[in-house]
C-alpha cells in the first residue's frame, strides 16, 4: 500500500475527474475509482440523447481509464437516494414557488455520503473529486477556497459540506486552469479526452427543459395550475399565465404577453397561482434571511462580518454585512442587488475563502 494512503476518486468519464486520477496516481496514491450511477435518462423523458456522467459510454470511459493505469474501478447505483432526496426536492420547491439548486443538494447530501460511505468500505482515507476549488484549513477547521482558475471554480456549490467531509476530502485540480488540464491530458496521450467536451444542463433534465420535466413528473400540473393571473406591483391582473411553477425570479423571456415595455417575474404567490410583473428596478432588493446555514471557515457565522455574498453561480457577489439570528442568518446588502430567489444559495466569502453558505428562504425590500 502507498505511504500517501489509499483514494476513492469519484469518476464521471470526463476530463476532470479523469486528470484527478491519473495525478494522484502520479503522486504516489494508491487509487480506486468509483462511477455513481445517479439517474436513466429513459427516466427523464426528454428527447435528448443519453450523455453525460450517467451515460452508459461515460461509465466505460471511467473504466478504460482505470484498467489502463491498473487500479480498480467500481460503479455503484444510488438512483434510488437521488432520486428520493434530489428529484423530490427539485420537483417540492418548484411546487413551492422557489427556485432550487440541485447540484449543491446533490453535493451535500447524495455524491458525499455515498462517496465517504464506499471509501469506509474499500479501506479508503481520502475521497477525491474533479472540481476545481482548493481545501485549506484554519485551527483544526477545513474550509474551501477558490480555484486557480476563477472561471472554473466551484466553489459556490461546496458550500454545504461538513467537515467530516472535507477532511477526507482532496481536490487536485484547484490549483491548475482547465487549459492546463487539457494539456495535461493532451501530453499523457489522451488526445480525445483533452478536446472532450463539458455538460451544463442538470443531470436529470437532459433537454434542459425543467417546465417540461415538471409536467411529466406532477400528475395533472398543467390542468391544476393553467390559467393563473399574471399581476402588477400595485396587484392589478395584467395577463395570464400558463402556471406559477413555471416562471423563476428575474425571468423576462418566455412570458407570452406584450406589454410594451420588458417585464420581469419579480414574485410568485403559489398560494393563489399567481405570478408578480415588474420592471428590472423592481427586482432590487436590500437583503435576504438564509436558513439550513452551513459555517464553513469559523465555528459559526460572525455577526457584524462584511463578505462579498454571491446570490447565484454566475454572480460576482456583493459587498454584505451578515447577522447571525441562530438557526438563520440575515444579509444587509451594501448596495441593492437584483434576482434575489428563494430557494437559491447563497456562499459567504471573505476574500477568496468561504465562510458558509445557506438556502435563501426570503429576500428583504
Amino acid at each position: 500500500m502507498s505511504h500517501l494512503g489509499r483514494v476513492l476518486v469519484a469518476m464521471s468519464g470526463g476530463i476532470d475527474s479523469t486528470m484527478t486520477a491519473v495525478l494522484l496516481h502520479e503522486q504516489g496514491y494508491e487509487v480506486v475509482g468509483i462511477t455513481m450511477k445517479t439517474w436513466d435518462y429513459a427516466n427523464s423523458g426528454g428527447s435528448k440523447k443519453e450523455t453525460g456522467c450517467c451515460s452508459l459510454d461515460s461509465i466505460n470511459d471511467a473504466r478504460e481509464v482505470a484498467v489502463g493505469l491498473g487500479f480498480h474501478h467500481f460503479i455503484v447505483d444510488i438512483r434510488e437516494d437521488f432520486g428520493d432526496y434530489v428529484i423530490n426536492n427539485f420537483v417540492d420547491e418548484y411546487m413551492a414557488g422557489r427556485t432550487p439548486n440541485p447540484c449543491v443538494l446533490c453535493n451535500t447530501h447524495i455524491k458525499w455520503s455515498s462517496l465517504l460511505k464506499r471509501a469506509d468500505q474499500l479501506g479508503c482515507k481520502y475521497i477525491a473529486t474533479g472540481h476545481y476549488a482548493i481545501m485549506n484549513e484554519l485551527d483544526g477547521r477545513k474550509y474551501i477556497t477558490k480555484a486557480k482558475d476563477l472561471h472554473k471554480d466551484q466553489s459556490y456549490v461546496l458550500w454545504g459540506l461538513s467537515q467530516e467531509c472535507m477532511h477526507r476530502t482532496l481536490f487536485p485540480l484547484g490549483n491548475y486552469t482547465k487549459p492546463e488540464v487539457r494539456q495535461m491530458a493532451y501530453d499523457r496521450g489522451s488526445t480525445e479526452l483533452s478536446k472532450k467536451g463539458e455538460s451544463y444542463e442538470i443531470c436529470f433534465v437532459p433537454d434542459n427543459d425543467y417546465r417540461g420535466f415538471l409536467k411529466r413528473r406532477v400528475d395533472g400540473l398543467e390542468e391544476r395550475v393553467d390559467g393563473g393571473n399574471f399581476v402588477n406591483i400595485s396587484g392589478e391582473v395584467i395577463g395570464q399565465h400558463k402556471g406559477y411553477p413555471f416562471y423563476t425570479i428575474g425571468q423576462r423571456k418566455g412570458l407570452n404577453v406584450a406589454f410594451g415595455t420588458p417585464k420581469y417575474v419579480t414574485e410568485i404567490r403559489p398560494e393563489t397561482n399567481t405570478v408578480v410583473l415588474g420592471d428590472m428596478d423592481d427586482l432590487l432588493r436590500n437583503g435576504l434571511i438564509a436558513g439550513k446555514i452551513n459555517s464553513m471557515k469559523y465555528s459559526e457565522i460572525p455577526t457584524g462580518m462584511e463578505t462579498v455574498t454571491q446570490i447565484r453561480y454566475n454572480d460576482p457577489g456583493t459587498l454584505a454585512k451578515l447577522k447571525n439570528l441562530g438557526t438563520e442568518v440575515e444579509v444587509e446588502f451594501m448596495a441593492n442587488v437584483r434576482g434575489v430567489a428563494p430557494g437559491q444559495s447563497v456562499v459567504f466569502y471573505e476574500g477568496d475563502d468561504v465562510i458558509g453558505g445557506g438556502i435563501i428562504m426570503s429576500s428583504l425590500k
